[in-house]
């Protein structure tokens, strides 16, 4: 018998399923059939792509930016991730003499078996007793196949144990060669029976503002992380040490990039990354490389830096100074003092020459002077180019060592407050400059007074000793009437403050 709907009649019973089951392989089948075209077709109409098998195909006329992932990847390799242990002794705690809350010790010898309950209290909730062990970060990068290693003082500094750790897994232990803690610049090495990825120095001196870089490092534990930006900055001083000369970048520098490499795009390393801003963005600051090649020879064969000592007190030519010895004012740098028998006194340089250049390259700043001077070597020979009396000589110093000349040049001093004469003065005795605290032999006349809202006020200082007053020495009071006698411009002083010398211009 045929079955047949009837009008209004459901389905039901599974009735119905045939009916289904039918659409639905209906409808597969031709799902199964339908050609690739129209699935990539269905597939167009969701999203695009402009790529065969993963290779971009230039849309228009757009170029795609270059990829650093070529120069990345042979970089890499010579990059090494620094992990260093610090052990910290505790201090020696002496043993308490009055009694705790008024208890003796012997009650806490009788009912606690001879031990302390305070020091079970510190024990039981994890006070250290002993040694402290103190585990850092850091980076570095091989300079050298045999295994040397370059990063920050302060990475390694104090250092018990130190690790360096490869971009293919490879740890060594290594050991300080020599370190510098004024530009923050370690030197390392590890014992290998192998050649090892080494990368190259650049010259950071050819970085101009802009130029593109790259930083390796390893921040917060994130070995090998790769950063970009461009230099921000160059020779900025932020306090670091007393040779500050940071290229400036934007490239993201955290926690554990210290002494890390900073790339040019030519793979060349042009800076050490070595300081950050707190709560900064964007700002990093880096060791010149060309420093870094100066103090390497040192640090390598003496395991420290020992830097050259001219021996004079300089400062800088403000305005006033300027106009008084005819020059301008970024001509060069004021000698205010020659220390007795020093290298600069030996080789005839004179208070009142003004340093224009140091083996050919212009001074222009006291610490132009200073940077320079302490990147040579004692025992070498410095060209010192000086204007005196409006003519230029060049005079060859062989330099000292800075170490033993510390302590004349410890006073060196500030150039004063540039107000604009209400002096009251005494000649200098002998007796006098003991008590002033300056040499017996120094002649000139102290000061004792300074009249507030005089000329001098705030520029000469009580116990102040005149030495020259117009490049005239005075050790007498008439000889310093005389020199002052029908002066209507400004004068120009020579002063003994403590254990240095300046020149200073009082305004009349």
């Amino acid at each position: 018998m045929k079955h047949r709907l009837l009008p209004g009649r459901s389905l039901r019973q599974g009735s119905w399923l045939p009916v289904v089951l039918s659409v639905v392989a209906v409808v597969a089948c031709a799902g199964m059939g339908a050609p690739a075209d129209s699935q990539a077709a269905r597939a167009e109409s969701i999203w695009h792509e402009n790529s065969t098998r993963g290779d971009p195909v230039l849309s228009r006329d757009f170029e795609p930016l270059p990829s650093l992932s070529g120069l990345v990847k042979e970089l890499k390799p010579a990059v090494v991730n620094i992990y260093t242990t610090q052990v910290i002794k505790p201090k020696v705690r002496r043993r308490r003499q009055t009694p705790r809350f008024g208890i003796p010790d012997p009650f806490f010898e009788e009912f606690f078996g001879g031990k302390n309950p305070f020091d079970l209290f510190e024990r039981r909730f994890g006070i250290p007793r002993g040694e402290l062990k103190r585990n850092s970060l850091g980076s570095g990068f091989i300079v050298s196949a045999d295994g040397y290693i370059l990063s920050n003082h302060h990475v390694v500094a104090n250092a018990s144990e130190i690790k360096v750790k490869l971009a293919d897994g490879k740890t060594f232990e290594a050991e300080v060669v020599g370190s510098d803690e004024k530009t923050d610049i370690a030197l390392l090495k590890v014992e290998t029976n192998r050649d090892l990825p080494h990368v190259y120095l650049g010259d950071s001196d050819v970085l101009e503002v802009g130029d593109w870089v790259v930083a390796i490092g390893n921040p917060f534990g994130l070995g090998h992380t790769v950063t970009t930006g461009i230099i921000s900055g160059k020779a900025r001083q932020i306090g670091h040490g007393p040779y500050d000369d940071f290229l400036q970048t934007d490239a993201a520098i955290n926690p554990g990039n210290s002494g890390g490499p900073l790339f040019d795009t030519a793979g060349n390393v042009v800076g050490i990354n070595t300081a950050i801003v707190p709560h900064g963005s964007g700002i990093g600051f880096a060791v010149p490389i060309n420093m870094a090649k100066e103090l390497l020879p040192q640090l390598r064969t003496r395991g420290k830096v020992v830097r050259g000592w001219l021996g004079v007190g300089i400062q800088d030519l403000t305005d006033e100074l300027a106009a008084k010895f005819g020059v301008e004012k970024s001509s060069g740098v004021l000698v205010s003092q020659v220390f007795d028998e020093s290298p600069a006194d030996e080789a005839g340089i004179q208070a009142g020459d003004i340093i224009v250049a140091v083996n050919g390259e212009k001074m222009s700043t006291m610490r132009d002077v200073t940077t320079r001077i302490a990147s040579l070597p004692p025992g070498s020979t410095a060209r010192i180019e000086v204007l005196r009396d409006d003519q230029k000589k060049t005079i060859e110093v062989v330099l000292g060592e800075r170490e033993r000349g510390e302590a004349l040049a410890a006073g060196s001093p500030d150039a004063g407050d540039e107000t604009t004469l209400g002096l009251t003065v005494v000649p200098l005795t002998r007796s006098l400059a003991r008590q002033l605290g300056v040499d017996e032999d120094v002649k000139g006349l102290a000061v004792r007074e300074v009249a507030p809202d005089s000329p001098a006020a705030g520029i000469v200082r009580s116990d102040d000793i005149i030495l020259e007053v117009n490049r005239k020495r005075v050790t007498s009071l008439d000889e310093l009437r005389q020199a002052l006698a029908g002066e209507d411009d400004d004068i120009l002083m020579r002063l003994q403050r403590r254990n240095a010398q300046l020149f200073v211009v009082i305004k009349k």
